[in-house]
């Protein structure tokens, strides 16, 4: 089943919580837990969410190359600049989905749309 949220004027925590719970599937009568719900999430005008400006300056995102002092870190605003807001809302809702094997499987049936 396919589920459109319209982030225009919306926090970016609650459209990534709403956003977790349609993927995660279990308010459809065929859930089970070990398999990968047929639920689809697209989220539009997600240039349009609301995010303080305090927020894009010090939320800090990291990620790890696996090598010694491999380690970098950047702020929301300048992820935004690299990869677009598509990666800050994707990031956003992959936190919120339960830590297992189906989480990056699941992630893939969210699409954000400018």
């Amino acid at each position: 089943m396919n589920h459109t949220l319209n982030a225009d004027g919306k926090r970016l925590g609650r459209i990534a919580s709403e956003a977790a719970h349609l993927l995660r599937g279990k308010s459809a009568p065929s859930f089970t837990r070990n398999a990968i719900p047929t639920e689809r999430v697209v989220i539009e005008n997600a240039n349009k969410l609301f995010i303080t400006e305090k927020k894009q300056k010090e939320k800090p995102y990291q990620r790890y190359s696996g090598y010694p002092s491999g380690r970098k870190e950047e702020t929301l605003q300048k992820l935004r600049a690299r990869r677009g807001i598509e990666e800050v809302v994707r990031r956003a809702v992959y936190g919120m989905l339960a830590k297992n094997k189906l989480r990056a499987r699941i992630i893939k049936n969210l699409t954000v749309k400018e």
